[in-house]
């Protein structure tokens, strides 16, 4: 954090409302921490994720209640802030549809009352990205979460994973795994690799920026960053995040070529040619092929077994069980799924869990979302290609790795990196992340008077004046 601090950019104290947030829902619940720490909340079966129904419906009292410090803490932030978060709420349709609709589907919910806290949180995510969004320079807000979210997440996983058994686990089958700083391999991965996005748009700024003081130790610490991402990475061994971290970054450093940089319309021919090499990969290679060489066999490690389980358990297609609510209905015993897939709370791709709690309507929005995202993400490459770059690329990546794990799910990095990225893209686009700072006051000038006539009376002398 010091060697990445940029000297004549200051960023606000609320900046650290979100990084406290990413804190937390990058790794574990407080409540586990302090269990950890102090031996205050839950069991050990808790901070594995292991919980019971009830436990899923009540919660912990001690994380609630830190998420609405948060929250109200953000809201009082953004109040202050008022103008600016207006004016991009009301340039991200699609993100104010999609809540609506949300907000709406906790009434036909099995459990309302769940389903509106967990609405409420999803409320306080975005309320931290509107923070980031609303400062002064955006951008290097940006890089400061990044910055101060990566160095504390990342170390302390390899900390967690060498020297102690917390940051260790297994998987149901019983095969070990290191889970670091969060509960499962998976997980970490997830982390890691939009952390890293991150950390690799601002080493790319960093490089870019040749006139900036102190431009070297920016490098250095930013490149330790990356490092330890990599690490991380190696030690999770989670492939479709090594997969994401690879798309995305080059989408990041491509899109800052002067040749694609400078037309937008380029953009969209990078995508395609993206999207070609994947089909074809699936055409002559075959999906088994394509899975192997991610470290994966044909049934993306038993994702399609519990795709098939699940898919006909929606109780109403057109609108889902309501929101983040179908898999309270089932707790640990879904019908047709092993003894080893028992007690899952995700079914493992980001599509079907929109469709099993918002159905089709609430995956229509997703692809709205997705699709506004996307192209705001080139339409402000006119603007600001740094925001373009970055946009595009959690954007990609919540597309693919939604494929193999719940991306759109509330409380998951991946799910607050796309509402930075759709939200950021939509405001460089209406020309709302330009500079806040106030315009310095007005300063009266005195005008000396000038007297024509010599025959016009005298006036009092004025104390000052020459």
């Amino acid at each position: 954090m010091y060697l990445d601090r940029e000297k004549g950019i200051r960023v606000s104290r609320a900046l650290w409302l979100p990084v406290l947030w990413l804190w937390i829902i990058g790794s574990r619940p407080l409540s586990a921490w302090m269990s950890i720490w102090f031996g205050i909340g839950p069991g050990g079966a808790m901070q594995m994720g292991q919980a019971t129904l009830d436990a899923q419906l009540d919660g912990s009292p001690m994380d609630a209640a830190f998420f609405l410090l948060l929250l109200v803490a953000g809201i009082a932030v953004l109040f202050k802030r008022k103008p600016r978060t207006m004016a991009l709420l009301k340039a991200n349709g699609p993100i104010l549809l999609y809540f609506s609709y949300t907000m709406l589907s906790c009434l036909w919910s099995p459990f309302p009352d769940v389903a509106l806290k967990r609405w409420i949180k999803d409320l306080g995510e975005l309320a931290m990205v509107l923070i980031i969004v609303t400062e002064a320079e955006p951008l290097a807000a940006m890089r400061r979460v990044f910055s101060r979210v990566g160095v504390i997440l990342f170390s302390a996983s390899i900390l967690l994973i060498r020297y102690s058994w917390w940051g260790r686990g297994f998987e149901p089958g019983g095969d070990p795994m290191n889970t670091g700083v969060t509960t499962n391999k998976n997980t970490l991965g997830l982390t890691i690799f939009t952390i890293a996005l991150g950390v690799v748009w601002s080493l790319l700024h960093a490089l870019r920026a040749k006139h900036q003081p102190e431009r070297t130790r920016q490098i250095v610490a930013r490149a330790a960053m990356m490092l330890l991402a990599l690490v991380v990475l190696g030690m999770a061994h989670s492939a479709t995040s090594i997969a994401c971290l690879m798309l995305g970054t080059m989408l990041i450093v491509l899109t800052q070529l002067p040749f694609i940089r400078g037309f937008p319309s380029r953009v969209h021919g990078l995508m395609c040619l993206l999207l070609l090499c994947g089909a074809v990969a699936m055409i002559f290679g075959g999906s088994a092929g394509v899975a192997g060489a991610l470290g994966r066999d044909a049934t993306f490690t038993g994702r399609t077994e519990i795709w098939a389980a699940v898919i006909p358990l929606c109780p109403n297609p057109l609108i889902g069980a309501g929101f983040e609510s179908f898999w309270n209905s089932f707790g640990r015993d879904v019908p047709g799924l092993s003894e080893v897939q028992r007690g899952l709370n995700s079914a493992h791709d980001g599509y079907i869990e929109v469709y099993l709690n918002l159905g089709v309507l609430g995956v229509s929005l997703i692809v709205l979302l997705l699709g506004s995202g996307y192209r705001k993400a080139c339409a402000s490459f006119r603007n600001s290609s740094e925001i373009g770059g970055l946009a595009l690329a959690y954007v990609a990546t919540s597309l693919i790795y939604s494929v193999t794990e719940a991306g759109f799910r509330i409380m998951t990095p991946t799910w607050f990196l796309l509402l930075l990225s759709v939200v950021s893209a939509h405001g460089a686009t209406a020309g709302l992340l330009g500079s806040a700072a106030p315009a310095p006051p007005a300063v009266r000038v005195r005008r000396p008077r000038l007297w024509v006539d010599s025959e016009e009376p005298d006036l009092p002398a004025i104390p000052g004046d020459r």
